[in-house]
């Protein structure tokens, strides 16, 4: 199967904590794309035997590697306060199901015994699906978050959901790697049922009641995972980028298909009963002097685009414009755009109380022209209790942001299966 018509495949290789990935053609790894059944990671291989160390204490111990990054054992044993041969037993599970592997120890070592470093296994990864308003972006994303290869579709329009998975299968034999494909993970923007991944309702790709995920289940042979897009951002960051060491987190994400929101409240993504919850674009905003309207309406990536004479452009282009052009029209555009941006990021700070504030898309790139603005405008309107514990930050994940995020939501589902065992 050939690549897709209009389908680019571009640089890979950034990992979620900075770490540089090779990224290998297809002639160098040949093979299918190898898809692992359902089972394969929800149960031990070690058959009978030995007692199997404590699941819970097996999906910690990877939950650890998977967020922390690499450690040796002698590192897992401190932080987890097992005593050195429990480590080692889950360590070994682990690398039985090939979740992770071992590395030498670190040469440069003085003191101490030697002890193996413990990593995610680059042979584990995700599919990361996300359709855009003019494109749909396929990507390769290993369990460590390094995006090992990336596909960009472009449309020119919004693509219907059959295209979507058109566009998706077509990549599908250029995604081969020496990896495993454990799921595929879908981030839309629009209201997307969790359960199954049936988007019902993406305005701006003019979807509606559209069953994406069993869609892409049967062409893909992939279990599928789907959240809302933001939803999907804000889980990368937390995880990985600016709300690494916050509990309790607002995520708001400026696209081609309008501003989203993500939640993270004690920890944990809260998605709401039916995986809608954060549609912050839609919060009704009324600047000094103008009507109110819905938060997107005043806060706009095209009226940038336009000012900036670019028909369309991706998030990195966009923000390297922001950062140089200076011209008034577009500077009182900014400000008034991040006016409209404070009087909603005031009223969800009123009613979530966040430690942290993160900006992803181009409202990241629209507070890191005039950040004193925004803050300015939050502090002059949000209540001062919540309002003293709050810091506000860009996402730091850049264009890798979405298909992180995506594939995140299935390797939420792989780290829940390792605590569980054979029958």
């Amino acid at each position: 199967m050939g690549g897709a018509p209009g389908c680019q495949r571009t640089a890979g290789g950034v990992a979620a904590g900075s770490a540089r990935i090779d990224v290998h053609t297809a002639a160098e790894e040949g093979g299918e794309v190898t898809t692992v059944p359902s089972d394969l990671l929800t149960a031990s291989r070690l058959g009978t035997g030995p007692a199997r160390p404590s699941t819970t204490n097996l999906t910690l111990l990877l939950e650890r590697v998977h967020r922390g990054g690499p450690a040796s054992r002698a590192q897992l044993t401190r932080e987890s306060g097992l005593n050195r041969s429990t480590v080692g037993a889950l360590v070994t599970e682990l690398v039985r199901r090939g979740l992770v592997v071992e590395d030498d120890p670190d040469p440069t070592r003085q003191v101490g015994r030697p002890s193996p470093i413990v990593r995610c296994s680059p042979e584990v990864a995700a599919l990361a699906v996300v359709p855009e308003t003019d494109a749909v972006t396929v990507a390769v994303v290993d369990l460590a978050g390094a995006v090992r290869r990336r596909f960009r579709c472009e449309t020119g329009h919004p693509p219907s959901a059959a295209e979507t998975v058109e566009l998706v299968r077509g990549v599908l034999d250029e995604a081969a790697g020496p990896w495993q494909l454990t799921g595929l993970g879908l981030a839309v923007p629009g209201l997307v049922r969790a359960s199954d991944g049936l988007v019902r309702w993406a305005p701006h790709l003019e979807w509606r009641d559209e069953p994406l995920g069993t869609m892409l289940g049967e062409a893909t042979g992939l279990e599928v995972l789907a959240a809302n897009d933001a939803n999907a951002g804000v889980l990368a960051e937390h995880l990985f980028g600016a709300a690494q060491d916050a509990t309790q987190v607002l995520y708001l994400n400026g696209g081609p298909s309008g501003i989203g929101g993500g939640i993270i409240i004690n920890g944990e993504l809260v998605m709401g009963a039916e995986g809608y919850a954060g549609e912050f674009g839609h919060t009704q905003v009324a600047p000094a002097g103008e009507e109110s309207r819905e938060l997107e309406a005043w806060v706009s990536r095209q009226r940038l685009l336009d000012l900036l004479g670019l028909e369309s452009a991706s998030d990195d282009v966009l923000a390297d414009a922001l950062r140089h052009v200076e011209d008034e029209a577009l500077q009182a555009e900014v400000l008034r755009q991040l006016d409209a941006l404070a009087l909603g990021v005031r009223e969800m700070v009123n009613a979530l109380n966040p430690q942290r504030v993160v900006l992803g898309g181009f409202l990241g790139s629209l507070f890191e022209r005039a950040p004193e603005h925004l803050l300015r405008g939050l502090q002059a309107q949000a209540l001062r209790p919540s309002w003293e514990s709050v810091s506000v930050v860009r996402a730091a994940l850049g264009s890798d942001l979405l298909l992180v995020g995506a594939a995140e939501l299935v390797f939420q589902r792989v780290i829940e299966r390792a605590s569980l065992t054979a029958a």
